[in-house]
């Protein structure tokens, strides 16, 4: 409601805003040349190009789908973005995998096609979905039904079919390529030789280490070489993708204390009229931000500012209006009546193609299954303890399979509204059929608790809005920031003058969605990687839901691998590590590999472990010290090592015993377990991702949205 709140505040400026970003977009064509030319692909994938148009097409398809299978009218921008993101990914991975099927010759047949879908061993899915609700068994014969009535199917159960039966295909593909891989991996007696040493190999050490955070900085200065020395050595650890770092700040757009003091008024007025109004409904659905709700309420469970009023108040009355987090609210009591705080009830639900949340399976039209839940309904009347005998077989609520169709106790107002008025409305015992969006219902009353007393409110709800002078006033304190500083410096003398909360987002993707405390960042993100976008540059006034927001681009990375300077805060602490070791290392070696006089000597740390595996990753005493761990199983029993150069320390080892798995006669138990570790991640998509790592990929989305 906040955005349709500033639209009706700030029409005006609305249109400016519109105004300025279609020059904006306009100017933009011709300042890239080429007479106003744009690139309409939002990608390439291996040379095959994605045009904008097919993108859009696939993403308002699959926003479509989205919303019918989460039964909403919209979707947030949130969740538009993640949307286009997986189309995106699924686009991909069509236009990868369909290559790699046709050169290995993978189809699936229309023959192939029938088996998956109506065959005796269909797809798990088809079993899923069409089994039978009381056995559970997979009923070949709903498939058959449902494929018969596909004509008489709302185009839209249509069309889902359709993506249904394809996701099959694409799955039994999947399976196709899996297998292939999976076939064709082998594991050699020797590698499962090797494989069973490292689970098993074992030592008894004892070790001195000295920890480099226990020795000052200060000691050392590194060179340009020391640097260059570790970060050549390392550098594929620090290959990076592009990303963008911002210092921003916030402006939020929040009602003034004139702005509060104008909707007081405004409310005041609305009270007098919801006094005088005949059609209090339409008068709330005209005046109230939020829908009206016609739900009874027992005492209590209204806002403690009008419960006591409207409990104690003749229909009719209407309450002062009071303000509650910027939210203006008054009621008027509509009715009271004694009705029971809960109820209980049975149902049989008969649904029909084209309800909600109705069943692949379920192919009645509304006429017929209205003539079918009439004819259980005179049944159950003259027999009603066939009630749960009809409900196991045929009601279409999937609950049944629980309850046998008995909903228990329920909340007076909790059941959709046609169903909670008729169980109100029907004695205990008796039968009565209504109709919800949901289908048809027999419903059987097996409960009341006793009436208490309850009244119907009529609420309206109106948010205080920022003005238009609210709204100026904070868009200038914005615009002061982003038009009187050109540089970072400027930009963060005039936050510290003016005392503006500064934040700091150090790291954004090209495809991110995320900037902490922002609703629907995505244009700051698209400017931050813009080409004429530079670093220190202080960006203009972005328009954002409730707020307006200045950033300065502080740091930009491309991707692949960073410069030696780009990371060398990041590796400093490494570099200082290395030489600490040369340091210590020289230190142990005058001892010559006597462990007692190192640790009469230095400032050591002595342990002895025993046992200590070879597939062992964490170094007791230390954290991850691969490199320790791998000198110690490459020694012989009674040896000390030089000096290790480990992750936190330098270290002296001393093997006292190495014990050796030793060879197994079978090792079948160890093949099956590097194959099923090896089937698990074909399964897990790597094949596809290694696939994918190996192409050459443009991804230009960022230049649509």
């Amino acid at each position: 409601m906040a955005a349709i709140g500033n639209i009706r505040k700030h029409s005006t400026l609305l249109v400016i805003v519109i105004g300025v970003a279609l020059a904006a977009f306009v100017l933009g064509d011709f300042a890239k040349g080429g007479g106003g030319s744009r690139n309409v692909n939002v990608g390439e994938i291996e040379g095959e190009e994605i045009t904008i148009m097919d993108f859009n097409y696939e993403a308002e398809r699959n926003i479509e789908a989205t919303m019918q299978q989460q039964q909403k009218d919209r979707l947030s921008v949130d969740e538009m973005f993640s949307v286009k993101e997986q189309t995106w990914n699924d686009i991909v991975h069509r236009v990868i995998m369909d290559d790699e099927y046709e050169a290995l010759g993978l189809t699936v047949t229309s023959d192939e096609l029938f088996d998956l879908i109506q065959g005796p061993n269909p797809h798990a899915l088809i079993q899923q979905y069409f089994a039978d609700p009381e056995t559970k068994v997979y009923d070949r014969n709903l498939v058959v039904r449902y494929l018969q009535n596909m004509e008489t199917l709302p185009e839209d159960a249509k069309q889902q079919w359709i993506r249904f039966e394809k996701f099959i295909k694409d799955d039994r593909l999947r399976e196709k390529f899996n297998a292939l891989i999976a076939k064709g991996y082998y594991v050699p007696n020797e590698l499962a030789k090797a494989s069973y040493g490292e689970k098993n190999d074992k030592a008894t050490i004892e070790y001195v280490a000295a920890k480099y955070i226990d020795i000052p900085d200060s000691l050392f200065s590194p060179t340009d070489s020391d640097y260059s020395k570790y970060y050549d050595s390392n550098k594929e650890q620090y290959k990076q993708k592009a990303s963008r770092s911002i210092d921003y700040v916030v402006f939020n757009i929040v009602p003034s204390a004139k702005d509060v003091e104008d909707a007081s008024r405004e409310m005041d007025q609305i009270a007098l009229e919801l006094k005088e109004t005949v059609d209090v409904v339409r008068f709330v659905k005209v005046n109230s931000d939020k829908p009206i709700d016609t739900s009874w309420f027992a005492e209590g469970q209204l806002p403690v500012q009008i419960d006591s009023l409207m409990f104690n108040s003749k229909i009719g009355t209407v309450s002062e209006p009071y303000n509650l987090n910027n939210e203006f609210h008054v009621a008027r009591l509509m009715d009271i009546g004694s009705r029971p705080d809960s109820m209980k009830a049975s149902h049989i639900l008969i649904s029909y193609a084209g309800a909600y949340n109705a069943r692949p399976e379920v192919t009645k039209t509304r006429e017929l299954a209205e003539l079918f839940a009439d004819s259980l309904f005179n049944v159950l009347k003259k027999q009603p303890n066939k009630m749960v005998a009809f409900a196991k077989e045929f009601s279409n609520d999937p609950s049944v399979e629980q309850n046998d169709g008995d909903l228990g106790w329920f909340a007076d107002g909790a059941m959709v509204g046609a169903f909670n008025q008729a169980v109100y409305t029907t004695k205990k015992g008796k039968f009565t059929m209504t109709e919800t969006p949901f289908g048809f219902h027999i419903i059987e009353v097996t409960g009341k608790k006793a009436p208490v007393k309850k009244v119907k409110v009529a609420m309206v709800d109106r948010e205080v809005y920022a003005s238009d002078a609210t709204y100026q006033n904070t868009f200038a304190k914005a615009s002061k920031l982003a038009t009187e500083c050109n540089t970072q410096d400027e930009f963060d003398n005039m936050v510290a003058d003016q005392r503006l909360n500064k934040r700091e987002m150090p790291t954004i993707r090209e495809m991110s969605n995320y900037i902490a405390g922002l609703k629907n960042p995505r244009q700051i993100i698209r400017w931050t990687f813009n080409d004429d976008t530079e670093v220190g540059q202080v960006s203009s006034v972005f328009d954002l839901e409730d707020m307006f927001v200045v950033a300065v681009l502080t740091d930009a990375e491309d991707a692949g691998y960073p410069t030696l300077d780009q990371v060398k805060d990041r590796i400093k602490q490494k570099v200082y590590n290395q030489l600490k070791n040369e340091y210590l290392a020289e230190k142990m070696l005058a001892y010559n590999g006597d462990i007692n006089k190192i640790k009469e000597n230095m400032d050591v740390t002595e342990k002895q472990v025993n046992p200590l595996f070879y597939n062992s990753r964490n170094l007791p005493g230390f954290t991850i010290e691969n490199d320790v761990i791998g000198t110690v199983f490459g020694m012989q029993n009674g040896t000390v090592s030089p000096p290790i150069h480990g992750n936190s320390g330098t270290f002296v080892v001393k093997v006292d015993e190495i014990t050796f798995a030793g060879e197994q006669a079978d090792y079948t138990t160890t093949i099956k377990e590097l194959t099923d570790d090896f089937n698990k991640r074909v399964n897990q998509d790597l094949p596809y991702n290694s696939l994918k790592e190996s192409l050459d990929i443009v991804d230009n989305r960022i230049d649509f949205y």
